[in-house]
Order: C-alpha cells, then sequence, then structure tokens
C-alpha cells in the first residue's frame, strides 16, 4: 500500500490553482473581450482581438515578488521556450521603475536584452501593483492566426541587472498553452523533452524517498528490535541484510538518475541537494564495502567495528531524511505527497521508542529468568552474525 502511494507521485500532475480572470481591473479602467486563467503561476490573461486588421491589445498579470521578474511570450515555430518572442516586465535596478523589454528567446541560458520580436510589437508597458505585475501590449498576430502557442513564466534570479533562470519545477515547466483568441479556448501544451524530463525528476525522487528514507530506516528497526525478541534466531539478520540491500540499490540508481538530471541543466545547480546526496551515496557506499571486513563476533576489535557501523548507519539516515525535504522542496510537487512522507516518517519515529520499551523488558525479563537457569543449560539455536 505504501509503495503503491509513493508511485502514484510519478503520475499525478501538480494541483494548481487558477486565478479567477473575470473580477481582475485594470488601473487605466481598459476593458477586454476576452480572459482566461492560465493554468499554473496563477497567471490570467485578458484581450481584444481585432479582426479587420489582425492585431490584439492583451494584458498579462502574474503574482509575484517585486524584486523579482515575469515575462509572457507568443511561440510562432513551436512550443515552449525557444523560439519564444518574449515580452519581460522587473524594476530596474538603477530608477526603480518598472522596466519592459522584449526578447527572442534561443537558448535555455538567454541573455536577454531589449530587441525587436519577429512580430510588430505596436506598444508595450508594464506595472506593479497589489502585489503582481502587469504586462499591456499591443501586437500584430504572427501569421495572422488567431490560435497561438503562448508561454508565460516568472523568477527571482537576475544576471547583468536582467532576467536570469527560472525554477525548475512543474509550475514553471508547465507554464505555456495553446490558446484561440476567437473561443477563448485554451489546451496546455507540454513538449515531449519536458514530459520526459519531469517523468524522471519524479522517479529519482520516488527512489531515492524509498531507499533513504524509507526502507533503510526500516532496516535499522529490525536490527534493533527484532533481534531483542528472538536473538537465537537468524530471521532479524536476514531481514535486516534484505532490507539494506534493496535500499542501497534503489539508492545508487536514485543517484545515477539524479547524476543524470544534473548533467542536463547547464547553469543550474543546487548546491545543497547535491553535496548531500554525494555525502549519502559515499558513506552508504564505504558501510556496504565494509561488510567485507567485518571481524568476527569474537574478535577482540569487533566492539570498534559495531561502533563504526552503527555511528555511519545512523548519519547516512539522518542525511539522506535531510535531503529528501530538500529535494520537496526543489521539485514543488502537489503538498499532500510531502505530508504522506511526514505521515510515514513519524509513524516509524513513533514505533521506535514503543520498540525500545518492549526491548529493554524483553531484555529484563530475560535477564532475570538467566539467574535461575541451569548453568549447563544453553540454546541450541545459538546464532552468532
Amino acid at each position: 500500500m505504501l509503495l503503491t502511494c509513493l508511485l502514484l507521485f510519478l503520475f499525478a500532475a501538480p494541483f494548481v490553482s487558477a486565478q479567477n480572470c473575470v473580477t481582475e481591473t485594470f488601473s487605466s479602467n481598459e476593458l477586454y473581450a476576452s480572459c482566461n486563467s492560465l493554468p499554473v503561476l496563477s497567471a490570467t490573461l485578458h484581450w481584444s482581438y481585432h479582426a479587420s486588421n489582425g492585431t490584439a491589445d492583451v494584458a498579462y498579470r502574474i503574482p509575484q515578488v517585486a524584486s523579482g521578474w515575469v515575462a509572457w511570450a507568443i511561440n510562432p515555430t513551436m512550443s515552449g521556450m525557444l523560439g519564444a518572442n518574449a515580452i519581460f516586465a522587473f524594476l530596474d535596478s538603477t530608477t526603480g521603475a518598472v522596466k519592459v523589454v522584449s526578447y527572442v528567446i534561443s537558448d535555455y541560458q538567454p541573455a536577454v536584452r531589449d530587441e525587436n520580436l519577429t512580430f510588430t510589437v505596436y506598444s508595450r508597458s508594464a506595472e506593479y501593483s497589489n502585489g503582481s505585475y502587469t504586462i499591456y501590449a499591443s501586437i500584430q498576430l504572427p501569421g495572422n492566426k488567431t490560435s497561438q502557442k503562448i508561454a508565460w513564466q516568472a523568477g527571482t534570479e537576475f544576471s547583468g541587472g536582467v532576467p536570469g533562470t527560472h525554477k525548475q519545477v512543474p509550475p514553471n515547466i508547465l507554464a505555456s498553452t495553446s490558446i484561440d483568441l476567437l473561443s477563448g479556448s485554451s489546451v496546455p501544451v507540454l513538449t515531449p523533452a519536458s514530459d520526459n524530463r519531469l517523468r524522471r525528476k519524479n522517479i529519482h525522487g520516488v527512489l531515492n524517498t524509498l531507499a533513504w528514507g524509507i526502507i533503510l530506516p526500516l532496516g535499522v528497526l529490525i536490527a534493533r528490535y527484532i533481534k531483542s525478541l528472538n536473538p537465537s534466531s537468524p530471521a532479524w539478520f536476514h531481514g535486516h541484510k534484505i532490507c539494506q540491500s534493496i535500499g542501497y540499490v534503489l539508492g545508487v540508481a536514485g543517484f545515477a538518475l539524479g547524476l543524470k538530471l544534473g548533467s542536463e541543466s547547464k547553469g543550474i545547480t543546487h548546491y545543497s541537494h547535491r553535496n548531500m546526496a554525494i555525502a549519502v551515496f559515499s558513506l552508504a557506499t564505504i558501510q556496504v564495502s565494509a561488510l567485507l571486513l567485518r571481524p568476527k563476533p569474537t574478535h577482540k576489535k569487533r566492539m570498534y567495528w559495531n561502533l563504526y557501523h552503527y555511528t555511519v548507519g545512523i548519519v547516512v539516515i539522518a542525511l539522506g531524511i535531510t535531503n529528501i525535504f530538500e529535494g520537496f522542496d526543489i521539485l514543488s510537487p502537489d503538498k499532500k505527497w510531502k505530508r504522506l512522507y511526514v505521515l510515514i516518517i513519524c509513524a516509524i519515529f513513533l514505533v521506535a521508542p514503543i520498540f525500545e520499551v518492549c526491548k529493554w523488558t524483553v531484555c529484563r525479563n530475560r535477564k532475570s529468568e538467566s539467574y535461575t537457569k541451569p548453568e549447563n543449560q544453553t540454546s541450541e539455536w545459538a546464532v552468532t552474525v
């Protein structure tokens, strides 16, 4: 059941709440013939289409901090970011006034500068009010077509005083649609490349959550508490070994996929997430490799090996869980998935004290029984690992 719930994350669409465009007003009291509440980033688009000359007056509004930037674009040639003819709005760092620039995006690391678009822009302006930017423009529709592929964006990073990259999370990745200026209908556009990349990010998250954040902690519980209930049985050891082996294999797969995703994200590096992932993978690999050097239970150095084994194991799990939450912040999935994982972790940590009490109760009873047990009576099932 737990695995099923987590795997559903791979196919779940991110939850977004659309802004109601109908109730919005503008400072100039401009009225537009149509509007559309865009599917992500709480953005809205208002427009009036002029069939006589193939032009449109548009107003694009999106919530954003004043220190950030916003953009709205038409892509005449394809879907998504590349080829998009964008109009940006942001606060000028020198004057403090809202600045508007237009730019044709030709790569994923654009050096934004003010230039002409591939279609005519008769006028453009922008304002910031009540926590939102609004871009106004009068444009000649490319190809004189009423159906246009549009994209919109918002970010907080700047490079050289102009807008930089945006977050690589589902709401930003999904910020494109095909809209009909006559009917007002829109169809979300998700290119095969972005769809595949988002799916791989979700797989990366699920693999690492299962590995470092669920299976490995369960393996520790088995080793610590099941062993105390019946130390003469090897079941606890086999259960611990199976859990940790599965967890490590899934973790290696998730780590490898993360490296692949990172190599594809030129100029975008989540340093904290990356560094913790490297530390978790390295320590877990050392932990697995050290099993080959494990002394026998009767060896005088076994105590030191056990101390090392316990310490590294706890560090791996602590770093792994911390990095899982870091991943949640980066990927920004629907909040229910983070809540589900918090519930799972809380359940694990709440069960641990109960098992701890049981362990000490069993150990105390076993110790008291040993005083009455004949000296020559030993367990024929004693197991050492």
